[in-house]
């Protein structure tokens, strides 16, 4: 029953990620390079029964539907937005992340880059290496004792807050639901934050209601000299009004690591954006979490989520899936079944009748967005039979066996079928 699953680590995923998987007796598949031509990566897609990626790979439903095999998605990273999630979930593959593993990364960069911004550093260094020397303290200050407001107080946030009070900085934030205030920070509106900070920073997650956060509209509430701080995404901010503002000098600086529209990798040409050129404006490649400590630890925390789902059936930490912890270590004589299916009327009702024929030590269900997860402890001397009336079910989407053992426990995915519409 048991079988060696293949992984297919995409990028420059960490080492330890594969460490993880290898000690599993996982068979590790590492491109040179972390690339595939397009015609390389869909020939093997069939084979593979885990994908892990960074931001670049994309997984559009063509694609997944080659992936016959596929149990689950690792994204060695925060945004899962490559990945087309819903077919993913109608297939019974859940895609797990990391949120919060480069969180520190993040918050340092946005501390370096309010002192750099401060003492126009940037500038001057740009001056440097083109041979000027322009030694100068007009408009150059320290952070100690300037306000900072943060638009969006999550991990990310909370992390700055507790950064720049230890700097000596004044924090305010703001935030769509209400906060727990951190040391002397203090929650307050937008408009508020906007009107009396020297610095803000945004940290927002990717949703329509983020989208176009700060426009020109925002940008003329900003205190004059103030400056701004996009590390979260692209779209939040309008960088045409910004490029104005600072071009203007109603904002005495910017910097920015994230934008509407992204490279896929180097570009020889020359990176396009209204904000190139602008006064003492730093721009980064989107390498706020791209240091190696949180490479590390997002390669530990995304690889074990997955073998711990592959292993024991728990999809706790899955972004398109409903969550069910695994319910502990099976007792000797039982496997664990697990069981995606559609959440239509009547499916647990069947799930049950085909779950009567031996005695449960544990069970756990839950649904989400049309697609409902089971995990459950049976008797071993019973699990081929109902797997096969499970299997045999209308609203199944599959079904795995995991047995108690040594290393990986499974059977795998035998084939995939295309999700069935909503009965």
């Amino acid at each position: 029953m048991s079988f060696t699953p293949r992984v297919l680590l995409m990028e420059k995923i960490h080492d330890v990620a594969v460490k993880s998987f290898e000690e599993q007796g996982f068979e590790v598949i590492r491109p040179e390079g972390g690339k595939l031509s397009p015609e390389e990566f869909s020939e093997i897609l069939p084979t593979i029964d885990i994908i892990g990626i960074r931001s670049k790979t994309k997984l559009p439903k063509e694609l997944l539907q080659k992936a016959v095999r596929l149990m689950a998605i690792g994204c060695y990273c925060i945004g899962t937005d490559t990945i087309d999630l819903k077919y993913a979930r109608e297939s019974g593959i859940p895609v797990f992340n990391s949120p919060y593993a480069n969180t520190r990364s993040v918050a340092e960069l946005v501390i370096a880059e309010m002192v750099m911004m401060a003492r126009q550093a940037g500038d001057r260094s740009r001056e440097m290496h083109t041979g000027e020397w322009n030694k100068k303290s007009i408009g150059c200050y320290e952070v100690r004792g300037k306000q900072l407001g943060i638009v969006g107080f999550g991990h990310v946030g909370m992390q700055l807050c507790t950064l720049a009070e230890a700097m000596g900085m004044r924090v305010v934030f703001c935030d769509v639901i209400g906060k727990l205030a951190l040391g002397n920070s203090k929650q307050v509106s937008q408009e508020e934050l906007l009107a009396t900070s020297d610095f803000v920073s945004l940290h927002v997650p990717k949703l329509e209601s983020t989208r176009g956060l700060i426009k020109a509209e925002e940008l003329a509430l900003m205190k004059k000299g103030s400056y701004l701080l996009n590390l979260s995404r692209g779209f939040v901010v309008d960088n045409e009004a910004t490029a104005a503002a600072l071009r203007s000098g109603h904002l005495a600086g910017a910097a920015f690591d994230v934008y509407p529209e992204e490279p896929a990798g180097y570009t020889k040409d020359g990176f396009k954006n209204p904000l190139v050129g602008c006064p003492n404006t730093i721009l980064t490649p989107h390498i706020g979490g791209s240091t190696e400590e949180a490479q590390e630890a997002i390669g530990y925390e995304v690889a074990n989520k997955v073998i711990k789902f592959v292993n024991n059936g728990s999809t706790v930490g899955a972004v398109n899936v409903p969550p069910v912890d695994n319910g502990g270590n099976l007792q000797e004589g039982y496997t664990r079944i697990v069981n995606f299916h559609r959440d239509v009327a009547g499916t647990v009702r069947l799930l049950n009748n085909a779950l009567t024929e031996g005695n449960i030590t544990y069970q756990g269900l839950r649904t989400g967005d049309g697609i409902g997860y089971i995990i459950v402890d049976l008797e071993s001397k019973v699990s081929a039979p109902v797997k096969k009336k499970l299997n045999a079910l209308p609203a199944t989407i599959c079904t795995y066996l995991l047995q108690k053992g040594e290393g990986y426990r499974g059977d795998g995915r035998q084939g995939q079928a295309t999700p069935s519409p909503d009965e």
